[in-house]
């Protein structure tokens, strides 16, 4: 890949852009699963005090999974150090769960921050954890522009659940 070089774009990436309303709670499907009993539904496979993890309705690979905060929070900045290293040992958890249950051979684990870096729910921060295995890209993405899940959620939440006790 070659490198296109316009500084002048500088001037229109470094100064502050009007802030975009962002979904509040009330509009937010995480928050809506997170107040719900009805975790199966919500495809809620785990909580902790500050954390939830729930899976992906639209998963880009079998086994993808949102961890997310329990609170209502844009910015990293907003989070309280507690909660900040509940959802890190929560993606740690949440890692060693696939391993043991799906043997991956490697992951992506991600955060978009805002809807310009990708943010389809840019008021509810969440780490995208997407298992990876050898080859689980093909020739489907580039002949028909659709990707193949091996795994219904029903199952995947299943198995999930089962590994985490629960």
């Amino acid at each position: 890949m070659d490198p296109l070089w316009a500084p002048w774009r500088l001037a229109y990436a470094a100064n502050p852009k009007p802030v975009a309303a962002t979904p509040d709670a009330e509009d937010c499907f995480l928050c809506r699963g997170i107040a719900e009993t009805t975790d199966r539904e919500n495809l809620i496979v785990h909580r902790t005090a500050h954390s939830v993890v729930v899976l992906n309705r639209f998963p880009y690979n079998n086994g993808h999974l949102l961890v997310a905060p329990l609170r209502h929070a844009a910015r990293l900045d907003s989070l309280a150090d507690v909660e900040l290293l509940d959802l890190q040992r929560v993606l740690i958890r949440m890692q060693t769960a696939i391993e043991a249950t799906m043997t991956p051979d490697g992951f992506n684990v991600g955060l978009n921050l805002g809807r310009v870096a990708g943010a389809g729910l840019p008021g509810h921060l969440h780490w995208h954890i997407v298992p990876r295995w050898t080859g689980d890209t093909n020739f489907m993405p580039v002949l028909t522009d659709a990707k193949v899940i091996v795994q219904s959620l029903e199952s995947l939440w299943e198995l999930l659940t089962a590994e985490l006790g629960g």
